[in-house]
């Protein structure tokens, strides 16, 4: 994987730290030290509307950021479970016309945020505080300045039943055309996070995506016999949970939440590779002056440090700050990539692809599935 990496990278690529530094670069300690010069820090919104995923998504979200930024600020934070595919046509109207846009962050797949971006319905965030301080990977390639900041990263692994696999982890994504696993695998009902492994598995290349997907089209097809669940991301969590599914390529979150409750799940990177992405945070155009200061303020909260390790450690992702611990269950997991031999393991096709292309691959696996 190696070589594909390489050629990939070339194109475009519920706390608060203590200290009197706030949110500078640290966190906020207490409301007693928030230290704000602008009339805008005076005049706070009675709430903010968050738009987020449901499940240990929403749950690992509201213990990292928003509950202590509701302590600090005694700002309330609403958080709004619409499908980020579905927001997003809701936002671009808003901006459009003219009217305030139904929520105040978007929480994102990277993908849809700079569909976002390059429409230009995205506030700058390049004076939020500490941004040096994060990774290259927080910044979005192919850009110009910050319309959008990426907060971690997340693997699509290939999740398994334990008891379905006694000899131990299927070692190829091919074993989603098992038909003793009939009825019983499962993939985002876009397929989301599939299309490269499948590529793979179907036996093309990455390097063919996008202009030669035949591999992976096929791969679908032969996915269909074998009546795959289609969801989203609480489904996999009460599926394994459920005992309704063996086997299914989920983020890794999905799957650790079915294992945290007891459910004896594991996942893999299977020898195909699996897709490496990100996530990121957002604010659309047209909000009041004083909100938008106050979306920036929660923003700069999430990626202050203790906040950001409990939130992407709840969900068992790499965030986007350096030196921070990963959960003990994630050491050495090659889904909760660290290192480069890790990342070698997986594939990640550069967002200006993503963006362009993403929304035809949806199109066409549902075209398969339904047809």
């Amino acid at each position: 994987m190696t070589t594909q990496k390489n050629n990939l990278m070339k194109v475009q690529r519920r706390r608060f730290l203590k200290g009197s530094s706030a949110l500078a670069g640290a966190a906020l300690a207490a409301p007693a030290i928030l230290k704000y010069r602008s009339a805008m820090a005076q005049d706070k919104p009675s709430e903010l509307i968050i738009r987020a995923w449901g499940g240990v998504w929403v749950e690992s979200l509201e213990n990292g950021v928003s509950n202590p930024f509701s302590e600090a600020t005694g700002i309330d934070v609403r958080h709004d479970l619409t499908e980020d595919n579905e927001i997003r046509p809701k936002i671009w109207a808003a901006v459009d016309q003219g009217r305030v846009p139904p929520i105040h962050i978007n929480w994102d797949t990277t993908t849809n945020a700079s569909k976002s971006a390059l429409r230009e319905v995205t506030e700058d965030l390049g004076d939020i505080p500490g941004l040096d301080e994060l990774l290259p990977l927080a910044q979005p390639s192919g850009m110009d300045g910050w319309p959008l900041i990426n907060t971690y990263s997340y693997v699509y692994v290939l999740a398994y039943r334990d008891e379905a696999f006694p000899d131990g982890a299927p070692d190829s994504w091919q074993v989603m055309l098992d038909p003793k696993y009939k009825g019983r695998v499962a993939i985002y009902d876009d397929g989301i996070g599939f299309h490269p492994a499948a590529q793979v598995a179907g036996g093309g290349t990455v390097e063919d995506i996008p202009d030669n997907m035949d591999a992976c089209w096929s791969f679908f097809e032969q996915l269909k016999a074998n009546e795959p669940l289609l969801g989203e991301d609480p489904d996999f969590t009460a599926w394994f949970q459920n005992g309704e599914i063996d086997v299914a390529c989920t983020i890794i979150s999905n799957a650790r939440a079915a294992k945290q409750n007891g459910v004896p799940v594991s996942w893999t990177v299977p020898k195909e590779g699996a897709k490496l992405d990100t996530d990121g945070l957002w604010i659309p155009k047209g909000l009041p002056e004083n909100e938008l200061y106050w979306a920036k303020k929660y923003i700069e909260t999430a990626l202050a440090a203790e906040n950001l390790q409990t939130w992407c450690n709840s969900l068992g992702l790499p965030p986007v700050r350096p030196g921070l611990e990963p959960p003990a269950d994630l050491v050495g997991d090659p889904a909760y990539p660290t290192s480069e031999e890790d990342l070698a393991r997986l594939i990640r096709v550069p967002t200006p692809i993503l963006v362009e292309h993403e929304s035809d691959w949806f199109a066409r696996v549902n075209e398969i599935m339904q047809g």
